[in-house]
């Protein structure tokens, strides 16, 4: 009987040319979400002047989108294409629990990423005591196990159930016996939250950096002195990391709200299309970070050609020129300047020169990889 239910026939009204080209839309989606992530975390490892903390938020959101890509869209792409779930009640359980989970990983890397970026341009005093190997591991952790806790009391059967939709057939959070959902609390919990703290966080940058510019106007004459300049350029370079992030996070929404509105419009699916078309805009998500990366970063474009033609690192080659001229202008500004530790969860690089004078490139989003002279070297390059 259990698997006469698991085999059922769908009732989806849709033609079936449509779920077929909905399948191939899919297939193509995952190859995408899989090369385009698993480039991603290659790239970083191989191109020193990409590594830095907010590229291991991004190295986690790449491996969180991967497996989504790698474990759960192939089972859409069968259920669309057969129009039945055919993989059994234990597949049925377990998909939706690494789909619901990936989504909260996601977005709450998205989120530390936005609060890295808080805290290095509003409290960038604070930034070396804050994002430290061991405190970046524990934000990632956090962001796991948080994401994969919240699914586990439904996994349980103890509030609500993973279980197969039959109206389209799709396995989701289903009410359990006393007809206790967690679908509410994960979406107030692992959606509306980081969401209010990411646009928080963008009203307070926006504000800092525009108060920053209108008082370096009236400050700064004509001829600007050099330290102007470079704190100009710096805040210019931040701001353009930072909008990179917000395009990470308007495309994050922009994925998911068509499927958060179907669900609450169209509850009882009179409109199976509609569900079918907000499906595909979720699994969207999971691949368009990459293509984000080559259409707005200069560095990852590099990086990414030098993956993909096995070409000698360049990007390691021009470090490796620069570190002579790293290290003068470090003990230059030794004289006038307190010590600061710069670390990354990648590498740790001694540095004496302050946040504010540094063309920041913890800039996972740089743009200028000709600019060499503004990246940290690597420890390898200044040894």
């Amino acid at each position: 009987m259990e698997s006469d239910a698991y085999n059922a026939t769908s009732i989806l009204a849709l033609p079936d040319v449509t779920l077929k080209i909905t399948a191939v839309c899919t297939v193509i989606i995952a190859v995408v979400g899989v090369v385009g992530n698993s480039l991603t975390v290659v790239a970083l490892l191989r191109c020193p002047k990409i590594r830095n903390v907010a590229a291991a938020f991004i190295v986690s959101l790449c491996i969180a989108d991967f497996f989504f890509c790698l474990l759960v869209i192939p089972f859409s792409t069968t259920r669309f294409y057969f129009k039945t779930w055919i993989h059994g009640k234990f597949l049925c359980t377990v998909v939706p629990f690494i789909q619901y989970s990936n989504v909260g990983v996601s977005l709450s890397c998205i989120a530390m990423i936005t609060i890295n970026r808080y805290i290095m341009i509003a409290h960038h005093q604070m930034y070396n005591t804050i994002y430290k190997p061991v405190w970046i591991g524990c934000m990632i952790a956090f962001c796991y196990a948080l994401s994969f806790g919240m699914q586990i009391p439904t996994l349980a059967g103890q509030w609500g159930r993973f279980d197969l939709d039959t109206r389209l057939l799709t396995c989701s959070i289903l009410p359990d016996e006393n007809g206790r959902s967690s679908k509410r609390a994960l979406f107030l919990i692992g959606f509306v939250i980081p969401c209010v703290i990411i646009i928080l966080c963008y009203a307070k940058i926006f504000w800092v950096v525009r108060s920053s510019e209108k008082r370096l106007r009236r400050h700064t004459s004509k001829i600007q002195s050099k330290k102007d300049q470079k704190e100009l350029k710096a805040k210019r370079n931040d701001m353009r990391i930072t909008k990179m992030v917000l395009v990470i996070f308007l495309s994050f929404l922009t994925c998911y709200l068509p499927i958060t509105v179907v669900k609450t419009v169209d509850s009882e699916v009179h409109f199976p299309g509609l569900h079918v078309i907000s499906y595909i805009f979720l699994y969207l998500s999971a691949c368009i970070n990459p293509i984000i990366y080559v259409i707005m970063n200069k560095q990852y474009r590099v990086a990414y050609k030098t993956v993909l033609m096995c070409e000698k690192n360049r990007l390691l080659s021009s470090i490796r020129r620069s570190g002579t001229q790293s290290k003068d202008a470090i003990k230059s500004t030794d004289q006038y300047y307190d010590q600061v530790d710069t670390k990354t969860v990648f590498s740790t690089v001694p540095c004496s020169i302050p946040m504010d004078r540094l063309d920041l490139s913890d800039a996972v989003f740089q743009e200028d990889p000709g600019n060499e002279s503004n990246g940290l070297p690597n420890q390898q390059s200044t040894s």
